[in-house]
C-alpha cells in the first residue's frame, strides 16, 4: 500500500515510477556520479537472492567525496568543520585541503604496502582525521572497518579476527566530559589477544595524551607520511566492499555489514537532496559517532559526496557545557539540516523541559530536524516542533540499510506529518507487513515489517565471510523478503509505523501487543522524561508489562503518585487488556553508546536469567540500579 498524494512531481510519482522500472530509476540516479566506467546495469540477479548492484561500472568513492568539488572550482569551500565542546577547538578543513590531507595519508598507507582490498581497522573518537582515514582507505579501494572508539579491548580483539585488517589507525586516546579514555592501552591489549596481527599501526597522538608507540609495529600518525608521494584514486568495481560495519549478533558473534561502493554512492547521494534538502553548499549536521551506521553515512560519505559542509562533534548533548549546546553548533555554523537521535532530545528535554536555553540561539537557517535509531515518541517530537517551529521528522532505517526505508521526503515533497510514523517507504523500498506465515495483513494490523527482494542500492548484500549467516539471520523467515526485525503496521494512508523490535512484541494472556505503543502512552506523562517496557514472565498469563520510569529534572511529585498515574494512563489509552499494572521510577535507563535502550537485558534481570552487559553497553553500572529497582517488586531474584 503506498501513499495516494497526487501532487505534481510528488512522492508518489516518484515511488511509481521507480515500482514501474526499478532499474531505469537507478541507473538514472547513477548519474549523478563520476564513473571511471560507466555500469551497463543497474541490476545483477545473477546470484539471487545475493543481489547487488552496478557490478561492472568502475568508481572510486574519495573521488566522489572530495576531488570531484575541487576540480568543480570548490577547493574552497568548507567540507569538515569540527567542534569540539569538550576540548573547547574548533577548527574547519576545505575540500583542498581535505584533499590532499587524504592523498598523504592515502600515499603513506599504500608505501607501507595497504593495497586495493586490503581491510584497515580505524579506531577514532570524533575527530577530522577519521573521516581522512575512512577516506585514505577509499581512495586505494582499501576496506575500512570503523569500530567506536573506547569498545573494550575484547571486543576489538573479535572484529580484527573477523576481518583480519593489514593496518590499523587509532587515536592515542577520546576524550569524554569527565575523563579521558586510553585507546592505546585498549588497542594493545586487543592486539594482544587477537589471533591475527596487524602489519603496523598508524597512531594519532592527540595533546591530552601522548600514546606510547611499540618500536617496529607502531607509527605516528605525522611521522609515517614525511615525503611520501600522495596517491591517487584507485577505481574499483561497483560491488567492491566499501566498508565493513560490525552490529550486533543474537548469537553473541558481531556480524560484518557489507558497504558495496557503487550502491553506496548512488543511495547516499540520492537521499541528500530527496531526503534531507540539501545540495552543494548547504551544511549538514547529524550528530552521532563515525563507530556508528549514521556517522558512516551522514557524518562521512553522504554529505561530502553531495559537496555539503559536514559538522564533526566531539561533545554531548548535555554537560558540554549545558542542554542547550546543540543550539549553539546550530546556530553558529548555519546548520540547515539537523539529524539526531531521539534519545539526545529527550536528554536536552529532560534537563531544559521548558527549552528555555534555546532562546539564546538564532536558528534561522535550520530548515528541518531529522530523528532515527530508535522510536521517537509523540512527547519528545511535538517538544521540538513547538519549540524549533519546524518539521521534525521521524524515519527509519538501519545498519543493514545504510539509508532511510521509510522517512519524509522533504526534498520532494513534505508530506504531512503523522506523529508517530516514520512517513512512507523511500523508493527502493516495497515494504510489506506480514503475519507468522509470511501473509500480508489488512491496513492497522500489527505484523512483521518485511521488505520484498531486491534491496536497494547501498543495502547489504551479505556480511562479510557468512554468506548462511547473512541468509539465516534475514532471508529465511519469510522467503523473498529481507526480515527487519522489526515489528509494527501499515495505515490505511501508506504510512508506517514501527512499534518495538519483533522480541518486544508480548503476548498478554494469548494477545499480541506493543510495548512501545505503552511507552508512547507513559512517555505523555508530564513528568515523565523517558520510559521503557519490558515483558517479564508471568505464570499465569504468559507475559506481564513492566514500565520503567525516568523523571523531569525538578519534579517534586511523590514516584508513588507517578506511578498510579501512569498505570491509569495505559488502562485508559489501551485498555485493561494491556494488563499493565507495574512500573518503577529509575534515574537512567542502560543504553548502548548509540542511544539504543537495552530492553532485552532488562528482561533477563527482570526474569532471574543468567545475563552479560553487552559490548555496546554505554555505563554497566547502571544494570545493578535496574535489579535494585526490579528486587523491590519482588522480581530479579538471585
Amino acid at each position: 500500500m503506498a501513499y495516494t498524494g497526487t501532487a505534481a512531481g510528488s512522492y508518489a510519482e516518484v515511488y511509481a515510477g521507480w515500482k514501474a522500472d526499478p532499474e531505469g530509476f537507478w541507473m538514472q540516479a547513477a548519474q549523478d556520479i563520476d564513473w571511471d566506467k560507466t555500469p551497463s546495469t543497474a541490476l545483477n540477479a545473477s546470484r539471487a537472492p545475493f543481489y547487488e548492484w552496478f557490478t561492472d561500472g568502475m568508481v572510486n568513492t574519495c573521488w566522489n567525496a572530495v576531488d570531484r568539488h575541487v576540480e568543480a572550482g570548490r577547493g574552497s569551500q568548507l567540507a569538515i568543520i569540527h567542534d569540539s565542546p569538550v576540548t573547547r577547538t574548533k577548527h574547519s578543513i576545505t575540500y583542498e585541503e581535505l584533499r590532499n590531507r587524504v592523498a598523504s595519508l592515502a600515499g603513506a598507507l599504500r608505501a607501507k604496502g595497504v593495497e586495493k582490498g586490503d581491510r584497515v581497522l580505524i579506531y577514532m573518537p570524533m575527530v577530522p582525521e577519521a573521516l581522512e582515514a575512512m577516506l585514505a582507505c577509499a581512495r586505494l579501494g582499501a576496506i575500512h572497518s570503523v569500530v567506536f572508539g573506547g569498545f573494550a579491548a575484547n571486543e576489538l580483539a573479535v572484529r580484527i579476527d573477523d576481518c583480519k585488517p593489514k593496518a590499523i589507525i587509532a587515536a592515542s586516546c577520546g576524550i569524554e566530559p569527565s575523563r579521558v579514555i586510553h585507546y592505546k592501552p585498549l588497542l594493545d591489549g586487543a592486539i594482544e589477544m587477537a589471533a591475527h596481527k596487524p602489519d603496523f599501526c598508524v597512531i594519532f597522538q592527540r595533546e591530552q595524551e601522548v600514546a606510547k608507540l611499540i618500536e617496529g609495529r607502531d607509527v605516528s600518525w605525522h611521522g609515517f607520511q614525511y615525503g611520501v608521494e600522495p596517491a591517487d584514486c584507485v577505481p574499483v568495481s561497483g560491488d567492491h566492499p566499501a566498508y565493513i560495519l560490525y552490529t550486533s549478533g543474537t548469537t553473541g558473534a558481531p556480524k560484518g555489514v557489507v558497504r558495496p561502493t557503487g550502491g553506496h554512492l548512488v543511495a547516499l547521494n540520492w537521499t541528500m537532496k530527496n531526503v534531507y534538502n540539501v545540495e552543494a553548499g548547504d551544511v549538514f549536521w547529524a550528530a552521532s559517532d563515525v563507530g556508528w551506521v549514521v556517522g558512516h553515512s551522514y557524518i562521512c560519505y553522504g554529505p561530502l559526496i553531495a559537496g555539503c559542509t559536514t559538522v564533526v562533534f566531539e561533545g554531548k548533548p548535555v554537560g558540554t557545557p549545558d542542554a542547550g549546546t546543540f543550539w549553539r553548533v546550530i546556530a553558529e555554523h548555519k546548520v540547515k539540516s539537523f539529524f539526531t537521535a531521539p534519545t539526545a532530545l529527550r536528554a536536552i528535554k529532560r534537563v531544559d523541559p521548558q527549552a528555555k536555553l534555546m532562546a539564546d540561539y538564532d536558528l534561522r537557517h535550520l530548515q528541518a530536524l531529522y530523528l532515527a535509531g530508535e522510536r521517537a515518541d509523540p512527547d519528545t517530537i511535538n517538544w521540538a516542533k513547538d519549540a524549533l517551529k519546524i518539521p521534525v521528522i521521524d524515519h527509519w532505517w538501519q545498519t543493514e540499510t545504510g539509508w532511510a526505508i521509510a522517512a519524509n521526503p522533504l526534498g520532494i515533497e513534505e508530506l504531512p506529518i503523522k506523529i508517530g510514523s516514520p512517513s512512507v517507504p523511500m523508493p527502493g523500498y516495497d515494504v510489506q507487513v506480514l503475519d507468522e506465515g509470511g501473509h500480508p495483513v489488512p491496513a492497522g494490523t500489527l505484523g512483521a515489517i518485511a521488505v520484498k527482494l531486491p534491496l536497494p542500492p547501498g543495502t547489504l548484500p551479505t556480511l562479510w565471510n557468512a554468506e548462511e549467516r547473512f541468509k539465516k539471520s534475514y532471508l529465511t523467515t519469510f522467503p523473498g523478503y529481507y526480515e527487519t526485525g522489526d515489528a509494527g503496521y501499515i495505515d490505511e494512508d501508506g504510512y508506517l509505523y514501527i512499534m518495538a523490535r519483533t522480541d518486544d512484541v508480548i503476548n498478554v494472556a494469548g494477545h499480541r501487543l506493543s510495548t512501545g505503543a505503552m511507552e508512547e502512552v507513559l512517555a505523555g506523562h508530564p513528568d515523565v522524561a523517558e520510559c521503557a517496557v519490558i515483558g517479564v514472565a508471568d505464570a499465569l498469563k504468559g507475559q506481564s508489562p513492566l514500565g520503567f520510569l525516568c523523571l523531569n529534572s525538578g519534579s517534586d511529585r511523590a514516584e508513588a503518585d507517578v506511578i498510579k498515574e501512569c498505570v491509569a494512563l495505559v488502562r485508559d489509552k489501551i485498555g485493561p487488556v494491556a494488563d499493565f499494572k507495574r512500573a518503577c521510577v529509575v534515574d537512567r535507563l542502560p543504553k548502548t553508546r548509540s542511544g539504543k535502550i537495552l530492553r532485552s537485558t532488562m528482561v533477563k534481570i527482570a526474569d532471574s536469567e543468567p545475563f552479560k552487559a553487552p559490548a555496546t553497553i554505554e555505563d554497566p553500572t547502571v544494570l545493578n540500579e535496574i535489579k535494585t529497582a526490579l528486587q523491590t517488586l519482588g522480581l530479579a531474584q538471585g
